[in-house]
């Protein structure tokens, strides 16, 4: 990976662990310098993007005109001659869809809540001309307030003749496409999104998908007949509403215009939904301008005016982030230790010589954050939908306890075929395109590793056994109900262990300080910049002082996607896991208490990639199996793991 690639972007941001990862591109965590604020970045790469290169524009471009309290925010771009960088809003919460699986259902209250919030985000997009063609519960995130955001807007369409210009292109996910869609017929974006909408408010109440087969074809004819189970819990006016959404005729389908004031969402509100955005671009704040004129010793006016440019560089993405923390009743300060301004000739705050950036696995992966990944794009590449079973927390016993199959569930994965079918299309160009993900499997060490370097020992295995071993490094009720926390949003380093951060991280931390006067101070205290990093990290971990592979799961505190158990022993479960996965064709690469999973089709493509890790909770005092999708369709993944997760025998 060529260094030169993040000169740029580190000259404003300090890189932390991977929270998300897909095809063609990864999402970090990182930090703003002058501000603060964390954020997340999108890094994809040119050359594994290809074709899919236009589609990345089409999101930026969309994502640069866009401006609301219910659309993920980009900050800031930076391309270079074989990366782009997208910096976008920080989701904790993860995506919308593992809040349902967690949840089982959603309860009618909790899904018009956030039903309101993704009515708001499409009517918002459908005023500015834009018309999304992906709405599902993946492509919407969770803020720290329980907010939801949309994201991926790769397959946006904003026609030049306006929304009630017809469209050509059938892209999208299976389970949520218009029948106009499927059919291969001309259709108008704002009806097909409408469509969309039934099917994902339909998920957030029933916790499975109203048109569902492992069949692709079975399930268009399915979407085209209309005919969906109405489940008793239904109330009349959530089954009235779904009625009017998932109309097969688009002409008879329910606007969006009507649904801002639809009975059912005003149930319990005092005011109809609110579309309008809250934070419109074309309003500047003044006490931001003021903070960054005195900063940048330039005046207000001018200051006003290179920000009204709107060029999404470090000028946008500062300005965008003072107002972030002023929202959220945070000083409107900029950090007078940060190394580079814009408009300064100050070098970037890591030097070349020792930088590296290969990935280092992330303690969390809340999302895989939309276009990273190109898997359910496109209609035509064949993937199972299947019969859905709520992936509800599964109480394991102790193996005293166990009886046999009472946690059992009888469905089996089904393998993808691809069938061939040729998309109709007056433009090939724009339809998605699957992209695989190379899954490597590391060549094993044949020189002795030094216990200094701490890296964890891998165990690679496959349905036929392991294979390999390997070391390596404003009206009420308009939102959730939101948390009652007292933490700072500042991001202490301490907050991330040291062995979930770029270690290079570290040392040019070191290096900088170094830099300012104070090499020989530093060399004094630790010997060397290699010796004292290294101590530090023992000090910090001394858990990983001798290299040991696993000593132990990490502790997590309960969240949506964590699964509880009334298990003591983490080793048992693990290896309870580990039996039970070749058994379910999935193959698997383990490092400590962490398995990276993934499935794959008869033609050797990878259908599913997902993460499984025994992990500690403190409350209650139990172990607990942490998952997390990174590639592939939802419903199949949250079949999958329900049926891996039931067949241990504990």
């Amino acid at each position: 990976m060529a260094v030169d690639d993040y000169d740029e972007l580190l000259k404003y941001y300090d890189l932390h662990e991977t929270i998300g990862t897909g095809g063609f591109a990864k999402v970090k965590l990182a930090r703003h310098l002058l501000t603060g604020e964390k954020v997340a970045v999108k890094i994809m790469d040119k050359i594994a993007l290809g074709d899919d290169l236009p589609r990345v524009k089409t999101e930026i471009k969309a994502m640069k005109s866009l401006s609301h309290q219910h659309v993920c925010r980009l900050y800031h771009v930076i391309e270079t001659s074989k990366k782009i960088f997208m910096i976008l809003e920080y989701c904790p919460g993860g995506e919308l869809f593992d809040y349902i699986i967690a949840k089982d259902r959603l309860t009618e209250d909790e899904a018009r809540i956030f039903f309101r919030q993704i009515v708001s985000a499409v009517a918002y997009i459908h005023r500015e001309g834009y018309a999304h063609r992906d709405l599902k519960p993946e492509n919407l995130l969770i803020d720290e307030d329980r907010n939801l955001k949309l994201i991926d807007f790769g397959l946006c369409a904003k026609p030049k003749g306006g929304l009630d210009y017809h469209l050509m292109t059938c892209c999208g996910s299976p389970a949520y496409a218009a029948p106009e869609l499927i059919q291969g017929k001309a259709y108008i974006g704002s009806e097909a999104d409408i469509w969309s909408m039934g099917v994902l408010m339909y998920a957030l109440m029933c916790g499975f998908l109203p048109f569902d087969d492992d069949n692709v074809m079975l399930l268009y004819k399915k979407i085209m007949r209309g005919k969906y189970e109405i489940p008793k819990w239904l109330s009349p006016g959530s089954v009235l509403l779904l009625s009017q959404m998932l109309q097969v005729d688009p002409k008879r389908r329910i606007s969006v215009g009507h649904l801002l004031n639809h009975p059912w969402l005003m149930q319990g509100y005092s005011c109809p939904v609110e579309w309008q955005s809250r934070c419109p671009l074309d309003h500047l704040d003044e006490d931001c301008i003021t903070e960054l004129a005195v900063f940048n010793k330039r005046s207000r006016e001018s200051m006003s005016d290179l920000i009204s440019k709107w060029n999404y560089d470090q000028t946008t993405a500062t300005y965008l982030l003072l107002k972030s923390k002023k929202t959220r009743g945070k000083p409107v300060r900029l950090m007078a230790q940060a190394v580079v301004s814009e408009y300064s000739t100050a070098t970037p705050l890591m030097s070349k010589k020792n930088r590296q950036f290969e990935d280092i696995d992330g303690s969390e992966s809340p999302y895989v954050f939309g276009s990273m990944d190109f898997a359910d794009c496109d209609f035509y590449e064949d993937y199972p939908f299947s019969g859905l079973m709520p992936l509800t927390p599964i109480i394991i016993n102790e193996p005293s306890k166990y009886k046999s199959g009472s946690n059992s569930i009888k469905s089996t994965p089904q393998t993808p075929v691809k069938r061939g079918v040729t998309p109709r299309s007056e433009n090939k160009e724009n339809y998605g395109r699957m992209n695989e993900v190379n899954f490597l499997y590391p060549p094993t060490p044949k020189i002795p590793v030094k216990k200094s370097q701490n890296e964890h020992r891998e165990i690679i295995s496959t349905p036929n056994g392991i294979i390999a071993s390997s070391s390596k490094e404003n009206c009420t009720k308009e939102n959730p109900t939101k948390k009652n926390s007292t933490k700072t949003d500042e991001m202490e380093i301490a907050s991330i262990s040291p062995e979930r951060r770029c270690r290079s991280v570290d040392m040019e931390l070191n290096q900088a300080h170094l830099d300012n006067g104070q090499k020989k101070k530093s060399t004094k205290v630790f010997g060397s910049l290699e010796r004292g990093l290294d101590k530090m990290l023992m000090m910090l971990t001394p858990s990983k002082r001798k290299g040991s592979s696993r000593d132990g799961p990490r502790k997590l505190k309960a969240q949506y996607n964590v699964t509880t158990t009334k298990l003591l022993n983490p080793d048992y479960l693990l290896n309870e896991i580990t039996k039970v996965l070749p058994e379910k064709q999935v193959d698997y690469v383990q490092k400590g208490y962490k398995l990276k999973c993934r499935t794959q089709s008869d033609f050797g493509k990878v259908t599913l990639q997902f993460e499984l890790e025994v992990c500690q909770l403190s409350k209650p005092e139990v172990v607990g199996i942490r998952r997390q999708r990174l590639k592939g369709d939802a419903w199949v993944y949250k079949r999958l793991v329900e049926d891996i997760l039931a067949s241990c025998k504990v």
